[in-house]
């Protein structure tokens, strides 16, 4: 199974609020969500990276911290959206490089960011899923914060970071889930040298 499939699968195993019907399809058919590299050049720099780094995080998100009593429903749509943000994000070109071993240039698939809708990170992520569903508020919090210490926000001295993981543990499962899956589970996924 492709990853799209699978992402399809989940969330129409697992979410049924009203509105994701319509967010799904916007995903499908106005974003380049499914096919989007979820870098530059790091982690998942290539075709297709974003929705795989999103289905890394729902699976280090939901192996390692779902216990009964949770809702499935918001697992999924906290891991699988949580960088919505990024879908047509990305443009892709080439760039050169010296290749070491004839020392000529080759031309290299690279991708630069073109943001049209300048917002943010994971506010942004919040914004556009919200044109479509409902978020719960933990659910909110937990996509805003979901880059740590790596947030604009919070790498310019904002504290609402700290309050938000005191009062919301989803936050802090959401970023560790994240780290897993960008660290650890897509070293050297990159296309992109």
């Amino acid at each position: 199974m492709g990853d799209h499939e699978e992402f399809l699968q989940i969330w129409q195993q697992h979410v049924s609020r009203p509105g994701s019907k319509k967010l799904l399809d916007w995903l499908d058919h106005k974003t380049d969500f499914f096919t989007a590299p979820a870098s530059t050049r790091f982690h998942g720099a290539c075709e297709g990276g974003l929705c795989m780094h999103s289905l890394n995080v729902y699976h280090a998100l939901h192996d390692t911290f779902f216990t009964e009593g949770d809702s499935e429903e918001t697992f999924a749509i906290c891991a699988l959206l949580h960088d919505l943000c990024k879908a047509n994000y990305y443009k892709a070109g080439t760039r050169n490089v010296k290749n070491d071993v004839t020392g000529q240039w080759e031309k290299v698939p690279s991708y630069s960011v073109e943001d049209l809708f300048p917002y943010g990170h994971g506010e942004k992520s919040v914004f556009l899923i919200e044109r479509f569903m409902k978020l719960r508020i933990e659910e909110a919090v937990a996509i805003r914060w979901h880059m740590g210490g790596f947030d604009d926000a919070a790498r310019g001295g904002c504290f609402a970071i700290s309050e938000a993981y005191d009062k919301y543990p989803l936050a802090v499962k959401l970023h560790i889930a994240d780290l897993e899956a960008t660290y650890l589970m897509e070293h050297r996924t990159s296309a992109v040298r």
